[in-house]
């Protein structure tokens, strides 16, 4: 018997994707609710990098993640994928930076596209919790920190100096037993 490949019937999200949706109140009803969504994942493609509200970025992301696994899987002459990409993309030449850009971006990733950071409060701030939402290779310099070594920090240099004296004191020290040894036999 010929059994459906299951990769082909479940989506390959990277992250997962909350079956309710979260309460993004508008005084439009669902459909300004969807709006803000569709506005959010068109802004996440046109410029790679957003601040917004924790909660419109968590919902967000999801979508974000699922348009880019579905135009990966099958492509821009699948309609479905194309309908899809319509809809969640308000700026139609963002279609064509989806395909074009994104797709071949992600082909071969296997992490998550989409990135999201907590963004600091200003204080006294906004009661709501912001953070950014990214795409995974944007041009942007990093917003974490590299936690890499510095070998100009202070501590560092230090510690390299007091590496490089106690080296130097062991090396005389065994240059002083080997030549103590050989006066010695």
């Amino acid at each position: 018997m010929n059994q459906a490949d299951v990769t082909k019937l479940v989506s390959k999200l990277r992250i997962p994707l909350k079956p309710s949706p979260r309460n993004l109140k508008s005084p439009q009803g669902p459909q300004g609710r969807l709006d803000k969504l569709r506005k959010t994942v068109t802004g996440l493609f046109k410029y790679e990098r957003i601040e917004l509200n924790y909660n419109r970025a968590d919902e967000a992301r999801g979508y974000a993640e699922r348009l880019i696994s579905e135009a990966i899987r099958h492509g821009d002459s699948h309609q479905q994928t194309m309908e899809m990409a319509n809809f969640w993309l308000m700026e139609k030449q963002l279609i064509h930076k989806l395909f074009k850009v994104f797709v071949p971006r992600f082909q071969n990733s296997n992490q998550s596209y989409t990135r999201m950071l907590n963004a600091p409060r200003p204080y006294p701030g906004e009661k709501f919790k912001k953070s950014v939402l990214e795409l995974r290779g944007n041009p942007f310099p990093s917003l974490t920190p590299e936690l890499g070594y510095n070998r100009n920090l202070l501590h560092n240099v230090l510690l390299e100096e007091a590496r490089k004296e106690f080296r130097a004191t062991k090396l005389t020290e065994s240059t002083a037993e080997s030549s103590n040894v050989k006066e010695g036999s």
